[in-house]
């Protein structure tokens, strides 16, 4: 007995299973779970690319956010290498955003890494001329690094010929007979220690004596005032002792000018005294030079 097969209801289900296949894709393919849209940036740069692959990672702050496309040289300019990176679609690359060749460990596997792109910064935009939009290229860690050693070495280099230009033949002879009278200096001084050391208490005791003597200086000067306040004291007793004898009906005219003589130079050492000890006070050392002798005048 012969089946018979109902070719309309297998089209059918044919046609429905497609269809749901396709709705499934698109499903998928809209979530974007297991299918990721993707926008192209170029990276021109001057660095060596050794060790960075095709479909190598492409990472935002540690985050892989794409891959690397293509790896060529620029055919505008021999001298640049072009990658091609395919990152996230909704990535934020902005218009500060830096491209880094970087190395993952010890491993030495070159990855990309994208570094920059300030919140305030927009979004990055292909250039006039350009098919994608172009991320700038920043020097690796490498690269610092042979930058930083050849300067280094550059500097290292021009100090030692600085410094064997200044220790030519004529500088080091000079440095030696320099070094060998430093050497006389310091046997002479070690043979004259004692006398030294007796110069150095003979300055102590001379101190010690300057500053007994500052002492004695300014009772010296107390003194000399308290002096001329005792003068100024007897010269107004002497003129008042004139004054009276002057009243009284006995007095002799010689010996009220006598008085008088008395008391204006008893004034006058009073005087004396009071510039003699501002003097003094001013300047200490009268009591050893003198009074100093005034600058002569013009034409003297």
């Amino acid at each position: 007995m012969e089946s018979k097969v109902n070719f309309t209801v297998v089209g059918l289900f044919t046609l429905l299973l497609s269809v749901a296949l396709v709705a499934i894709l698109l499903w998928l393919g809209s979530s974007g779970k297991y299918y990721k849209t993707y926008d192209t940036y170029y990276v021109y740069t001057g660095e060596s690319v050794s060790g960075l692959n095709l479909n190598a990672p492409v990472k935002l702050r540690g985050v892989e956010v794409g891959l690397v496309h293509e790896i060529a040289l620029d055919p505008t300019n021999s001298e640049r290498v072009r990658l091609l990176l395919k990152i996230e679609r909704g990535t934020p690359v902005k218009a500060d955003s830096v491209a880094v060749l970087r190395t993952q460990g010890l491993t030495g596997i070159a990855y990309v890494e994208l570094a920059g792109g300030s919140r305030q910064s927009p979004l990055l935009a292909p250039a006039p001329g350009e098919k994608y939009p172009v991320i700038r290229s920043g020097p690796s860690l490498m690269t610092r690094l042979d930058a930083a050693l050849t300067g280094l070495l550059s500097s290292v280099n021009r100090i030692s010929d600085n410094v064997n230009t200044v220790l030519d033949d004529e500088n080091r002879r000079a440095f030696k007979h320099s070094l060998a009278q430093i050497d006389k200096v310091t046997r002479a001084l070690a043979e004259h220690t004692a006398t030294i050391d007796a110069g150095m208490d003979n300055a102590a005791k001379t101190l010690e004596n300057s500053a007994r003597a500052s002492a004695d200086l300014e009772r010296l000067i107390e003194r000399t005032g308290r002096g001329a306040d005792a003068v100024e004291r007897a010269a107004n007793e002497a003129s008042h002792t004139a004054s009276e004898a002057s009243r009284a009906a006995g007095a002799v005219p010689d010996t009220l000018r006598d008085i008088q003589l008395l008391v204006e130079d008893l004034r006058e050492l009073s005087a004396s005294l009071r510039r003699t000890s501002e003097q003094i006070g001013n300047n200490p050392n009268t009591l050893l030079f003198g009074k100093p002798q005034p600058k002569p005048g013009p034409g003297e």
